[in-house]
């Protein structure tokens, strides 16, 4: 990734851009986790992730990070008179204010750091083992050097060598397969 593209997002100035986001997102009790800017069917999107403000800090879980409807509209509302004055994005778009959901994007070192041991997705600019797509849980100490094991095999990247990546929601065990027990007549209460 260049140095602008670091910078900027398609035109826009990320710096002033959180300098918009941040106090409005933090006086709602919310920090910014992730700015898109993309085109889609309907044009241009802005699209802002918030989580609860200290999120980062505690590495909270996801849920413990969620944050629901009402907050994300109430930010939204604030928010888009606010960019409408900065006068930051060059052309139309819509603005969308979400949290980041259960199968949350990893772009940061500390984003891995944070869900280590987790399980993730990740493509690769360049393979690693013959491997582009890879999903495993996250082991890493500092976010420099990240390993993702599945099973038995354990592939290793660095930063800048992942093109995309984002936890995997795991649904909790199935239910055991076999007839259902129906309640014993005592049990039933009257």
């Amino acid at each position: 990734m260049t140095q602008d593209a670091k910078t900027h997002l398609h035109g826009i100035d990320l710096e002033a851009l959180n300098g918009v986001l941040a106090p409005i997102a933090h006086a709602h009790g919310a920090e910014v986790v992730d700015i898109d800017f993309k085109t889609e069917t309907g044009g241009w999107v802005l699209r802002i992730s918030v989580e609860k403000a200290g999120s980062a800090e505690k590495n909270a879980t996801t849920s413990d990070a969620a944050v629901d409807l009402q907050l994300c509209a109430n930010v939204a509302r604030d928010l888009s008179p606010a960019l409408d004055v900065a006068d930051l994005v060059p052309h139309r778009y819509h603005l969308e204010v979400s949290s980041p959901g259960v199968e949350r994007a990893l772009k940061k070192a500390r984003d891995f750091v944070r869900f280590n041991g987790h399980k993730a997705k990740v493509r690769l600019h360049s393979a690693v083992n013959g491997q582009k797509l890879l999903v495993g849980k996250i082991s890493t100490d500092q976010g420099e050097k990240i390993s993702l094991t599945d099973g038995d095999q354990t592939f290793e990247f660095t930063l800048d060598n992942v093109s995309s990546a984002r936890l995997v929601f795991e649904f909790g065990p199935a239910p055991k397969p076999g007839k259902k027990k129906s309640p014993r007549a005592k049990d039933i209460q009257r």
